[in-house]
């Protein structure tokens, strides 16, 4: 319940004055909401300083400046190029304002001879004289209202001026209640010179005086709210969660250790202390809800075998959830090759079964014959009915919603869940995107896993990157070509269907295609083509961008490289490198390259750290672009600016958490002030209960 002191905050934007029905949808739309508090929460990107100019002399070129001057002289256009020129003169100096294809009507009466004008704009020179183009304001100060001194600037879309956004927002500042009672520490507030929420609103949306260090510290304060928010929700989550009575599943040291023994290889230590901290978990009598992220290849699917051992010991059974047909069908083959000769039984459960394999894998589920399963969707769907869930395991956790997560949570009794992750998060933004997890990290690679070679190539050498394909060929491997688009109305074979076409006559092979707008049984069936080698050649858009596991595959050709972001790059090359033979990523571009497109191919061809490639994605690119669309959730920061704020949420952890230690002895003000705060600011978890 939304407490009323918040009403006002939370009314259509439509009640503000001047706001109607057409104003209304692009503000909406603008705002990313439909209420005065999201209006608020549009802050400006910048500050123009409109404060006015004493004498012409004082203006500096390339700056802004508000002036007063008597019009001398309106000068004509000498041409249909050259613009208007009308003279302001302060008594000493001149300031040239020109107008370029102005109606001159409209000029004479906004400029009468002999009259004083305050213009504000853009200072320029023109043949050593100072000019100003299209001013922004030009107003008779006899009659009119000066221009504020400091003007906020917001960002726009189409349809909505600055002067009619600030308008509705200076509105909405009469919206936000005079008696918020203060939730932060008095003892922060002074240390940091942070304002009141009231004030730090005013101070970014109607400043007196234009002050940067004023304007940095309002926004810190606000940012530091909403990180509190976040923060306390997240412990919330957490205390909520230990209410919640699990399986207790003990450690099974014997059992892992058996299955260790029939490994060709030696489990990381990374693999090993993300397996220790899962064991605890599992022991607890609250549910897991941990995040392993690792690298492309770092072995997370080990560790989840091993946690499904532990469960499998204690007679649980574990869902192994993935995205895609060929994913929960390579984790079922990878499960069943690791566990099966422990005496553990493995099974899969997909769309594509039907029939007497699916009736026998329903009924193992039902009566617990079945330890482990991997699947699909078909997880979750009516008739799957599991005799002791324990263990849910979510590979590329990110391709699933909050419901599907909670739809197969349902078919157990508060079941543990682990959710899986190659998708590398900079290490400076875990705590901030999974607060409500805890975090293991696989920051090592199994030994025995090749390098990939990374080559930046322009697309003028597509041909020798056709002829080296071919050699591959030869050799028994296999090549992806990554294109940006399905398909193009121009010749340039940059779109999947057209490059595919080409590939498949330049080298007399048949080419497989891969693309989102196929359905899913078509996708499936063009990627299992691939891996069995009926098609040795894979043309396809980013759809492949996970779970394709096809050891023979030496080859990745990302065409139009310069277009994709680096962490999205790093997860397409994961896909070769995975046999014994040397690889190749060929990072095709079309030139000229700007400086971020060179930086960010030039990252990607220096090292394969999937963890420096994140934290340079995330410079170069921020959070939401970085993630993507389907993860932009995780960050639904409306004032924190990360990573130069990190330092915020730092502080917010602390107090939050000591928040939540004293919760029981907390003054019933300061805890009204933190409810009210969370009421305001806090996230739409993603991956909680």
């Amino acid at each position: 319940m939304r407490d009323p002191l918040l009403f006002p905050l939370f009314e259509p934007v439509d009640t503000l004055p001047g706001i109607g029905p057409k104003l209304k949808p692009l503000l909406e739309h603008l705002i990313g909401g439909s209420t005065v508090w999201d209006l608020l929460l549009h802050l400006p990107e910048r500050w123009l300083d409109r404060r006015p100019v004493s004498r012409f002399d004082a203006l500096v070129p390339g700056k802004l400046a508000t002036v007063c001057g008597e019009v001398q002289a309106i000068k004509p256009p000498y041409n249909d190029r050259a613009p208007t020129r009308i003279e302001l003169s302060d008594g000493t100096d001149v300031l040239t304002l020109t107008y370029f294809r102005a109606n001159p009507r409209w000029l004479q009466g906004q400029f009468p001879l002999g009259k004083t004008r305050l213009v504000s704009g853009k200072v320029d020179t023109f043949r050593d004289a100072l000019q100003m183009s299209h001013p922004d304001y030009v107003l008779d100060p006899e009659r009119d209202a000066p221009p504020p001194g400091v003007e906020p600037v917001y960002a726009l879309t189409a349809g909505l001026s600055n002067k009619k956004v600030h308008a509705a927002i200076l509105a909405a500042l009469d919206h936000l209640p005079q008696t918020l009672p203060e939730w932060s520490d008095p003892a922060l507030l002074k240390q940091k010179g942070w304002p009141a929420v009231h004030a730090a609103f005013r101070g970014l949306h109607a400043p007196d005086q234009y002050d940067e260090d004023a304007f940095a510290r309002c926004h810190a304060r606000l940012a530091y709210d909403e990180a509190l928010a976040r923060e306390l929700t997240f412990m919330r989550a957490r205390a909520k969660r230990k209410q919640i009575r699990a399986p207790e599943i003990p450690p099974a040291p014997d059992a892992l250790n058996k299955l260790v023994k029939t490994l060709p290889y030696t489990p990381t230590q990374a693999q090993i202390r993300a397996t220790r901290e899962i064991m605890d978990d599992l022991a607890k009598s609250f549910p897991m809800r941990r995040m392993l992220q690792g690298d492309v290849g770092s072995g997370k699917t080990l560790v989840g075998a091993f946690a499904a051992v532990q469960a499998a010991k204690t007679g649980f059974q574990t869902a192994f959830m993935a995205p895609t047909e060929v994913l929960a069908r390579q984790q079922y083959v990878t499960l069943d090759t690791l566990l099966s000769p422990l005496g553990f039984t493995v099974a899969a459960l997909t769309g594509r079964d039907k029939g007497r394999l699916r009736d026998a894998t329903l009924i193992g589920l039902g009566d617990g014959t079945i330890d482990v399963v991997a699947g699909t969707h078909a997880l979750f769907q009516e008739g799957v009915q599991f005799d002791k869930l324990g263990l849910i395991i979510v590979d590329e956790q990110h391709r699933f919603g909050v419901s599907d997560r909670i739809k197969l949570r349902s078919k157990g009794r508060a079941p543990h869940v682990l959710v899986m992750s190659a998708t590398p998060i900079p290490r400076t933004l875990a705590q901030t995107i999974h607060g409500d997890l805890d975090v293991s990290i696989l920051d090592e690679k199994p030994p025995g896993r090749r390098p990939v070679e990374t080559r930046v190539l322009p697309d003028s050498r597509i041909g020798s990157v056709i002829g080296a394909i071919g050699r591959a060929l030869v050799r028994g491997e296999r090549a992806f070509w990554v294109c940006p688009r399905v398909e193009t109305d121009g010749e340039d074979g940059r779109s999947a269907i057209s490059r595919a076409a080409m590939l498949a006559q330049h080298l007399s092979e048949p080419v497989g295609l891969v693309h989102g707008r196929l359905r899913s049984d078509e996708k499936d069936a063009a990627l299992e083509a691939f891996r069995t080698g009926k098609t040795r050649i894979l043309v396809a858009t980013t759809v492949i961008e996970v779970g394709v596991d096809v050891p023979e595959a030496t080859i990745m050709v990302i065409e139009r490289a310069e277009g994709f972001g680096l962490a999205q790059l790093h997860q397409l090359r994961g896909r070769v490198g995975r046999g014994q033979r040397d690889s190749f990523c060929l990072l095709i571009y079309h030139p000229p390259l700007t400086a971020t497109a060179r930086e960010r191919l030039e990252t990607l061809r220096r090292t394969e750290d999937g963890f420096e490639i994140a934290e340079a994605d995330f410079r170069l690119r921020g959070p939401g672009d970085m993630l993507g669309k389907r993860q932009s959730g995780v960050l639904d920061h409306r004032i924190l600016r990360l990573p130069e704020q990190k330092h915020l949420t730092e502080i917010a952890h602390k107090d939050a958490r000591m928040a939540s230690e004293t919760a029981e002895t907390m003054p019933p003000e300061r805890a009204n002030a933190l409810n009210l705060l969370s009421q305001l600011l806090s996230p739409d978890l993603r991956f909680s209960d």
